[in-house]
Formats: C-alpha cells, sequence, structure tokens
C-alpha cells in the first residue's frame, strides 16, 4: 500500500477511481464543484494502475484520500456530503478556500 499512499500525500485531495465509472465521475464532480481540484488516478490509464488497484482492494473500495487521510469511497464521501462535513473536511486539508 506504498505507492497508494504515496500519492496520495502529493494532493490535499486524492482520489483512485476508473475512467468508466460512473459512481467514481459523481465523486469527482461533486470535489470539482466545491472548488477542490483534486489529484485524479484513473487506475485503468495509469501506467501501473493494475499494481495499485492491488494495493487498493486491501482498503475495499475506490479510495478516497483528503488531506492525506483515508476517507473511504463514495458511500463514505457522499454521507459526508449530506451531513455537511465534506466542506469542512476539504477546508481543513486546504484543498478549497471558500
Amino acid at each position: 500500500m506504498a505507492k497508494v499512499m504515496s500519492l496520495a500525500a502529493q494532493s490535499p485531495v486524492a482520489i483512485f477511481s476508473k475512467s468508466n465509472c460512473c459512481i467514481c465521475y459523481t465523486i469527482k464532480t461533486l470535489i470539482y464543484r466545491f472548488g477542490a481540484n483534486p489529484a485524479i488516478y484513473e487506475l485503468d490509464e495509469f501506467p501501473n494502475g493494475q499494481e495499485l488497484e492491488r494495493e487498493i482492494l486491501a482498503l475495499g473500495r475506490r479510495p478516497v484520500f483528503i488531506g492525506r487521510e483515508f476517507v473511504g469511497g463514495s458511500n463514505e464521501i457522499m454521507s459526508l456530503h449530506l451531513k455537511g462535513e465534506l466542506v469542512k473536511k476539504l477546508r481543513k486539508a486546504k484543498a478549497i478556500f471558500m
């Protein structure tokens, strides 16, 4: 999981997804709408995507990291959004300034 964690540490928000995943698209769109500029790692387009995907399976889902912290997958992101906590996390990570 070292490579995933290393990539996640390079940006205030990192999303590991697949380019043809509609749920991943929804999460990326949501985060973009708040003004964040996440690092997007499309595993089906990334040079060592299969290797990263094996590491990600240990997390059990397509992970999103905010502030170098593993937040979870789409369910966790949507729950944070509905509770009004997603924007707070993005602000705390200095991913947005609104």
